[in-house]
């Protein structure tokens, strides 16, 4: 049971990886925007650690530098969830909130969740109700949990409703307000990078891509840490080098796999431009421009649904649905053959054109205060 809101408390809004980064700009900006402008604070707990890549992020997206940041780093799934529970427990008693809110899936999200409903404090989770399915991947378990102990829940898309009531969450606390991540691409369009300039900028010849090319990205576990999945991936990559120039932006984990079990040679081919990893802007300036997308990323497919390019995603299944019933994701798996064959069918055919999910429509985080701003009234009243 949480506590009543006192007046004028701030809501603590919790990053920790890139990934939230892009939903909680919107968020930030609209809570600030609002007349009056609901109290904001906000918490970095340092899970995704690269100063550089942070800054980067920060900038491109207009996010304020964070009130706190806890500074947690890496470790093991166990040690650093319960080093960002440590951490901000007392940053949560020093600022008694009206409501912790959390975004996405990851450690930090569960974490700063468990803390603030052990301590009283109401929980809201943006991006809830969404399932893969698969109880192997720590996202899913994140998202479920953080669910159960979430007051406050907001959903990207109808089929998180489902999935919340059948699992026993009340239709009160459930609101559908669209997509956040959606309301910083569209934000972001007209700032992002050319693709020219970041392949020219990463030693591509000046014709390089210039008849079409693909993107890759791949961080996920179940692809990268088994040597032998990772090689039969990268031979596919090799593959569809042959038929479209690929940008690979390799993520630090993949990168290591590679070197670790000596498999870059299959990436040495004019047509694979690998790629560190990018800044928001410079991402986005690639998708928008792409034949296609490749990616094990569950950002990346609703991203390229928003843009209308065709994603091919190399996982067995996806907690985001609409992408492939409404949008342009095609489900393949890390199979090559089946890579290969969908990435034959998109240049063939120019892939699944697919359409904009409801609410999908830059305005999430609006309906998102909207709500809140009610909600804390509520609690607040006598």
């Amino acid at each position: 049971m949480t506590s009543p809101a006192n007046a004028g408390a701030p809501i603590l809004c919790v990053v920790g990886a890139r990934p939230n980064f892009v939903k909680i700009a919107p968020l930030i900006r609209a809570m600030r925007g609002a007349s009056p402008p609901l109290p904001v604070r906000l918490v970095h707990t340092g899970q995704h650690y690269d100063p550089q890549l942070n800054s980067q992020f920060f900038e491109a997206l207009g996010i304020p530098d964070p009130d706190t940041n806890l500074d947690v780093g890496s470790g093991s799934h166990a040690v650093q969830t319960a080093e960002i529970m440590r951490r901000f427990e007392p940053i949560v008693e020093h600022e008694q909130p009206a409501a912790v809110l959390v975004v996405g899936d990851v450690n930090s999200t569960i974490a700063c969740a468990l803390v603030a409903a052990k301590l009283g404090v109401a929980v809201i989770h943006v991006e809830a109700g969404l399932r893969s399915f698969d109880r192997t991947m720590p996202e899913e378990i994140n998202r479920v949990l953080t669910d159960q102990i979430s007051d406050l829940l907001f959903t990207t898309e109808k089929s998180a409703r489902d999935n919340l009531l059948r699992e026993g969450i009340a239709a009160a606390r459930i609101h559908f307000v669209g997509n956040v991540m959606i309301d910083t691409l569209r934000h972001s369009l007209q700032q992002a990078v050319p693709h020219t300039r970041t392949f020219a900028e990463h030693g591509a010849p000046a014709s390089w891509g210039e008849r079409g090319f693909a993107v890759l990205t791949l961080h996920r576990p179940s692809n990268v840490d088994n040597p032998e999945t990772l090689r039969s991936i990268l031979q596919a990559v090799r593959e569809v080098g042959e038929r479209v120039p690929v940008a690979f932006a390799v993520h630090p984990r993949t990168r290591a796999r590679i070197e670790q079990n000596q498999l870059g040679s299959l990436l040495e081919a004019p047509s694979i431009l690998r790629l560190p990893p990018l800044g928001y802007r410079e991402m986005l300036g690639l998708m928008q421009a792409a034949q296609l997308v490749l990616t094990d990323s569950g950002g990346i497919q609703e991203e390229t649904t928003a843009l209308g390019i065709p994603c091919v995603t190399l996982r067995d299944s996806t907690e985001r649905p609409i992408t492939v019933e409404e949008g342009t994701n095609t489900i393949v798996g890390n199979s090559a053959a089946r890579i290969l064959a969908a990435v034959d069918e998109v240049l063939r055919d120019g892939g699944k054109a697919g359409r904009i999910p409801e609410y999908w429509d830059g305005r999430a985080s609006e309906r998102v205060v909207s709500v809140l701003r009610q909600w804390l009234q509520s609690r607040a009243a006598p």
